[in-house]
């Protein structure tokens, strides 16, 4: 059945999930901050800044007007980045009723908390109000050129969780179901974090060993904190952790993974993220991976040479060596 769908931003993320829903035969309506963007997206029938090529289908409506994107909907995706979740939710809080409910596909934390984005959602919305999440590993340009791809729609009501799951459900889309929005988050937004470093291992030119072996222990970085923060290790054995981080620590469309390559051929954070133009969200994430993991005590050492890269100078080559002069341990624990 079709519904009405306001998707909230219009980054390259959001405009493969309007694109995504429309082939389906939804009604989307898309919303970009930008008032240029918006027209000319809606004119030219094309996101030149961010999928250049990929035409937008009629049943696609873009409009700067945010009041008028969520007016009469029965359903709101926002896709914003992390920091611009919570004062993107206040805006919208007064058109959302228990019908329409909650979903996104933002990844990563509240900025200066550490919190999971469906946290900041519960507190300002009711522990009861239906909260989905989109995720798992999916590039927007090949989501919007219709190439197979499986993600994770992880929620906390089963029937709001399943209805999102066939909404997007398709020929070349194929969606899962999860109760699991503690180690659904955390896996996307971590391995970002984790890409990083594989990025900047490969930009040093340290062979395919050693990116195994950092996708390898950043998998078991990440599975130790969703222990200690009460997510299902079977979450992050599927497409929302292992999944989404092969992807991101190997394909070259990973902005976070790019980022990487330029820190290991010597380029500064800055000189990367501007050639790059788009929100890198690994960056503002191991900040707040590091606050969680001091505040849970769990060891991830690899997330903790990455931040030190990102904001306190610490040396890329310099990071892998200490690495792998760690102490011996076992494994597995």
């Amino acid at each position: 059945m079709s519904v009405s769908v306001a998707v909230l931003g219009a980054g390259s993320w959001g405009t493969a999930l309007a694109i995504q829903l429309a082939r389906l035969g939804h009604s989307v309506r898309l919303w970009a901050r930008d008032a240029r963007q918006a027209e000319s997206m809606q004119s030219a029938r094309i996101n030149e800044r961010y999928l250049p090529g990929i035409e937008l289908a009629d049943n696609i409506a873009v409009s700067a007007d945010f009041d008028r994107c969520v007016e009469g909907v029965d359903r709101v995706l926002l896709v914003t980045p992390s920091h611009a979740f919570a004062e993107t939710l206040e805006r919208l809080v007064p058109s959302l009723s228990a019908d329409i409910g909650l979903a996104w596909a933002s990844k990563g934390f509240e900025p200066g908390s550490g919190r999971l984005l469906h946290e900041v959602a519960s507190e300002r919305l009711g522990s009861d109000f239906p909260l989905a999440l989109v995720t798992g590993p999916s590039f927007a340009r090949e989501v919007a050129e219709g190439l197979p791809t499986a993600v994770t729609v992880a929620a906390n009501n089963p029937d709001f969780g399943h209805r999102w799951a066939e909404m997007l459900h398709g020929a070349s889309f194929r969606a899962y179901y999860t109760a699991d929005l503690v180690g659904a988050e955390l896996g996307g937004a971590i391995k970002n974090v984790l890409a990083v470093a594989c990025g900047m291992a490969d930009g040093l030119g340290l062979g395919s060993n050693t990116r195994a072996a950092l996708i390898t222990r950043g998998l078991a970085e990440m599975m130790r904190l969703g222990q200690a923060m009460g997510g299902d290790p079977r979450t992050l054995m599927g497409l929302a952790g292992i999944g989404d981080l092969v992807l991101t620590c190997t394909g070259d469309l990973s902005r976070n993974r790019r980022l990487g390559l330029a820190l290991g051929q010597g380029r500064s954070r800055e000189e990367a993220v501007a050639e790059i133009g788009q929100v890198v969200e690994g960056i503002k994430t191991s900040e707040e991976v590091m606050r969680l993991a001091e505040r849970h005590g769990v060891d991830m050492p690899i997330s903790e040479q990455v931040h030190g890269i990102l904001f306190k100078g610490w040396n890329a080559r310099k990071g892998v060596q200490v690495l792998m002069e760690r102490d011996l341990k076992r494994e597995t624990e």
